[in-house]
């Protein structure tokens, strides 16, 4: 199970938010059993969005993978 803090993967793509399937967030709240609040923030220390997202939309990070950057567009 995630917790706070954790860096996630999100599993979906999210355009209503301006992101992406393999975006990276952390987790800033769990809720009980139902998924997870999550920040989205640019590199430079942006945030683009606080998301609530049920368990199936994120994955923790994996063995072996790589950070990749994106440029997202201003809405």
């Amino acid at each position: 199970m995630l917790k706070e803090l954790d860096t996630i993967v999100l599993a979906v793509d999210l355009p209503e938010h301006g992101l992406s399937r393999g975006d990276l967030g952390t987790v800033v709240l769990v809720h009980k059993d139902k998924g997870y609040e999550v920040e989205f923030m640019t590199l430079d220390g942006e945030t683009l969005a606080v998301v609530s997202l049920f368990a199936k939309q994120v994955r923790p990070v994996g063995h072996r993978e790589i950070a990749h950057a994106r440029a997202v567009s201003m809405a």
